[in-house]
């Protein structure tokens, strides 16, 4: 019997082991995204993201298989920045993705790399009551009263925190009042708040199930799913102004580069803006941009004046710094609470 050579012999070996890596490479030819977003939006990619691996796979001929993991937005920022690989982030508020960009994972511009500041969708800060509205609650001013537990998410970790006490301050102003005024009121709406949960969830179950409260501040679209959850047990009040709330999105560069996930990441962000993305957003009771989705569902829309970070705070950076940082506005009135 012939010997095989030692350089036969390797490249048997070698056959072999190309042979067993085929079915590994053609496993490792589907991508996986991270998708990192923020609390209230678990219920919205979970519709998502099935719509966009289908309408991906007939378009692309690739399958694409996604993950989520939600938190507060700020909170969820902080661990993309410290290394938790996500493709793409979706937040509720642009300052957790300047700091990304900061950082160095995000463009710099990331905010023109899609429409509308990169924000497909949008909602708005409203208050959630118990049936019949017991302690008649109206307008900000009411959440200050003596009396009305008002329910709200830390400012420092979560978007929907961040946005309510803007709103609350921007009310003030736009009513022709003074910082003075505006700081006023947000310090006795704070001194109301029992609890200070990590997150828009895990307020929401704070003021439903654990029955803390008498007002829960939160996304329009958030309340709107609890009543469509719970009936009539709670009513939803609309202040007379409130803020402009968009839902940022935006690639994290550095990880999709290195897993070579650009296409499918930018694809899936682009998804949003279709008129199915549209759809599934307005299902949600966000507010969409897609105008002809936006009529179809006004019934779920109520009018309302809104103003906007840049308008009254002069923009997110501004607003994080006089507002968030450690040191500014929100701490110095929660700590004489």
């Amino acid at each position: 019997m012939q010997k095989s050579s030692p350089s036969a012999l390797r490249r048997w070996i070698l056959a072999l082991a190309v042979g067993a890596a085929l079915p590994l490479q053609a496993s490792a030819a589907d991508t996986e995204l991270l998708n990192v977003s923020y609390d209230v939006a678990r219920e919205l990619y979970k519709d998502v993201n099935p719509a966009f691996i289908a309408a991906y796979k007939q378009q692309a001929g690739e399958t694409v298989t996604i993950k989520q993991s939600h938190g507060g937005s700020s909170k969820q920022a902080r661990a993309v920045a410290d290394g938790l690989e996500a493709s793409v982030v979706t937040m509720n508020q642009a300052n957790d993705i300047d700091m990304l960009a900061d950082k160095g994972l995000v463009a710099k511009d990331w905010a023109k790399k899609f429409p509308n500041n990169a924000a497909p969708y949008y909602s708005t800060m409203v208050f959630l009551v118990r049936k019949g509205n017991p302690k008649k609650v109206a307008n900000w001013d009411d959440l200050a009263r003596p009396g009305v537990q008002v329910i709200i998410p830390n400012p420092k970790t979560a978007g929907n925190g961040r946005y309510t006490y803007l709103a609350a301050w921007g009310s003030v102003l736009k009513k022709g009042g003074n910082a003075g005024q505006a700081r006023d009121l947000v310090g006795r709406i704070f001194k109301n708040v029992p609890i200070l949960d990590a997150g828009g969830r895990a307020a929401t179950t704070t003021f439903t199930q654990r029955q803390i409260g008498d007002v829960l501040v939160t996304f329009e679209n958030e309340v709107s799913m609890v009543r469509a959850e719970f009936g009539d047990n709670f009513e939803v009040v609309y202040p007379t102004v409130s803020i402009l709330a968009e839902s940022p999105v935006a690639v994290v560069d550095k990880v999709v580069d290195r897993r070579n996930q650009r296409k499918q990441a930018t694809a899936y962000l682009n998804f949003l803006y279709t008129s199915a993305g549209q759809e599934i957003g307005a299902k949600h009771f966000l507010r969409v941009r897609n105008e002809a989705v936006m009529k179809k569902h006004a019934a779920n829309y109520k009018p309302i004046a809104l103003f906007t970070v840049d308008e009254v705070f002069g923009g997110w950076r501004q607003a994080q710094k006089t507002h968030f940082d450690d040191g500014g506005e929100f701490d110095k009135i929660y700590q004489s609470k």
